[in-house]
């Protein structure tokens, strides 16, 4: 954004760059990072079409729009949208105003989302801190596998660690379970964890990386101290005021990507 809350395209080409020096291999755009639920929806097809015209060339970067959640005709457009223009693969998350009562009416959203874009994977979000939709992963494994054809994993933001280790599980391993908490990255490795997506990897990617040779390598000792560092950091945002914080910590690395739209403020 720039500083009145306006999309600032222009930066974009900047910031990929940024996150291929690092070693990032993809970019979770117009997330909860990303202020998607904050933008219209032409506008989060302009910041779709920003992403794709740079990497257009890059076969090894990802781009992943989530669509949101709460319009399912929204969301569809969005995902013909991403097809059209040649992104990776799309994203759904919970409806979080009119909440789905069961597992069974999230397996049919996703599946009518899904169903128009049968040639891309299709990832579930799961965000309870913010959707307030909770209800296990594995539920909903079951309740899509076999119905959802380009259902291809979950974006897996939350600490129930037994629920995540049985995603993995799930028929050997047939999805792919990106994880999504940060600050937890090192218990997720330990569990198999293999992909993860979140917002401190877009400034210090570098530490992460480090964390997951030691882990590697079998070296907890340098691992643990590595994920505190991650948590101490981690504990800034929420002192200074959460999320929007790490825009600061952008500027920080000389990508200056404004001010959060309201209600969200530093």
């Amino acid at each position: 954004m720039h500083n009145d809350g306006s999309l600032n395209l222009s930066l974009i080409p900047a910031y990929y760059e940024m996150l291929k020096a690092n070693g990032v291999i993809g970019a979770f755009i117009c997330g909860s990072t990303g202020e998607g639920v904050s933008m219209s929806v032409k506008e989060k097809k302009d910041v779709a079409e920003a992403w794709a015209a740079c990497t257009r060339d890059d076969n090894d970067f990802i781009v992943m729009p989530l669509l949101g959640g709460t319009c399912l005709t929204d969301c569809k457009e969005l995902a013909l949208h991403a097809r059209e223009i040649g992104l990776d693969a799309v994203s759904f998350t919970a409806p979080f105003y009119f909440k789905p009562a069961n597992v069974e009416l999230l397996a049919q959203c996703c599946a009518e989302v899904a169903s128009v874009v049968p040639d891309m994977p299709f990832y579930y979000y799961h965000i309870p801190v913010l959707t307030g939709v909770g209800f296990p992963m594995y539920d909903l494994l079951k309740a899509i596998d076999g119905r959802i054809p380009n259902f291809a994993g979950i974006k897996y933001t939350h600490e129930d660690f037994m629920d995540f280790l049985s995603c993995i599980n799930f028929l050997n391993g047939k999805y792919d379970m990106l994880w999504g908490r940060d600050e937890n990255m090192l218990p997720a490795l330990a569990l198999g964890a293999k992909a993860a997506v979140g917002s401190t990897y877009n400034y210090a990617a570098p530490l992460y990386y480090k964390l997951i040779d030691a882990f590697n390598t079998g070296n907890l000792t340098k691992a643990k101290l590595l994920q505190q560092q991650s948590v101490d950091m981690i504990r800034l945002l929420g002192k200074y005021g959460g999320i929007a914080t790490g825009k600061a910590y952008m500027k920080l690395i000389n990508l200056d990507c404004g001010e959060f739209r309201l209600p969200v403020k530093i």
